[in-house]
């Protein structure tokens, strides 16, 4: 439910936004808005850009030459470290999206990360669109830069994002890395430090379970990270953002979950079917709601270095990571949640 200190008007149980919201939450709720419609349709509006201008501009052959670029001579970059740009991660629109909600980032107390370490932040839940994980490591307008000083992230995202001309220069722009163990391993073993891999271990599918107060992960099959953490000697940090499954509700049946899995092994990520707010009513639509976000950082859990991981070190790091989870939750629900007593993790 939208949760706004405003009054709001209701016609044939049509929740609207009064007239007199004012002009900077409308400009929150425009930024979140455009925020959302370029990450969903930002991948498909490239592609057309790009071949509209190539059949239709004066200066097509600019557009060859960029294509060339990014096909064949900049294609790696996205499995090398990324290209981050700080004024792109300074829009204004970015601060505009974390106050719509709010978004914010915490840690829990005594955390402190080694400046000569690289780290692998684990984040869950993955949500309908990574919403907290985005403000809070892919503009500069989060907490990051007081509470980690002297880390930059990288935000592991879908590979095939790189590939699109025009979307792929804004990913890179805002410190996304290709979703491979290449990419992530390219950053973890950075031997100077001062490195974090942000992954949402769930990936795509955990959108499915992405229902208001409901804290589904998928995890217990994932172990690619884990192997990863421990050739590069990596601390694995669980990471938690409590309300990000209350920003959208979403229509379900066995039908339609069918055909949605399909089409998320085809193009990458889960079409689910969304219910959140619209821009003058707070009923029905597809902007996100707004409810409060903190996405907090855990203890580091270490582990050793080991050049070839058995599967059963994986294992009982593994093991050891899923419990980290679980206690963290546990002890920091008390602090963000309405009813935490009946709120649990469960891991899939």
């Amino acid at each position: 439910m939208e949760r706004s200190t405003h009054i709001y008007m209701q016609i044939l149980g049509i929740r609207f936004a009064p007239l007199s919201v004012p002009m900077n939450r409308r400009l929150q709720t425009l930024a979140t808005a455009a925020w959302m419609f370029t990450i969903t349709f930002g991948a498909i509006l490239g592609f057309v850009l790009a071949v509209y201008l190539v059949l239709y501009w004066k200066y097509w052959w600019l557009i060859v030459i960029y294509l060339f670029w990014v096909w064949v001579v900049d294609k790696d970059i996205s499995e090398c470290g990324g290209r981050p740009r700080r004024w792109v991660r300074k829009w204004v629109w970015w601060r505009y999206l974390r106050d719509y909600f709010p978004l914010h980032l915490e840690k829990v107390p005594f955390v402190e990360l080694d400046p000569k370490r690289n780290y692998l932040f684990c984040a869950f839940p993955h949500g309908i669109l990574s919403t907290s994980a985005f403000s809070a490591f892919a503009s500069e307008y989060s907490e990051f830069r007081s509470l980690f000083p002297a880390h930059d992230p990288r935000v592991v995202t879908l590979a095939q994002h790189y590939h699109v001309p025009f979307y792929r220069d804004l990913a890179l722009s805002l410190g996304g890395i290709s979703a491979s163990a290449k990419s992530i391993d390219y950053v973890l073993s950075r031997p100077q430090g001062g490195h974090i891999c942000v992954l949402m271990v769930g990936g795509a599918a955990e959108a499915y379970y992405c229902k208001p107060g409901n804290y589904k992960v998928i995890l217990r099959k994932r172990k690619g990270f884990v192997k990863l953490a421990l050739k590069n000697g990596t601390p694995l940090v669980p990471v938690i953002s409590f309300g990000e499954t209350d920003l959208f509700d979403q229509v379900e049946g066995p039908i339609l979950n069918r055909i949605q899995e399909r089409i998320r092994r085809w193009i990458g990520f889960a079409p689910v079917v969304i219910i959140g707010r619209g821009f003058f009513q707070y009923s029905f639509g597809i902007i996100p709601r707004r409810c409060p976000v903190t996405t907090v950082v855990g203890r580091p859990l270490d582990v050793p270095k080991i050049e070839n991981p058995s599967h059963e070190q994986v294992e009982e790091y593994h093991r050891k990571f899923m419990q980290s989870l679980t206690d963290m939750f546990e002890e920091q629900k008390y602090n963000y949640l309405e009813n935490p007593e009946e709120k649990k993790l469960e891991i899939l």
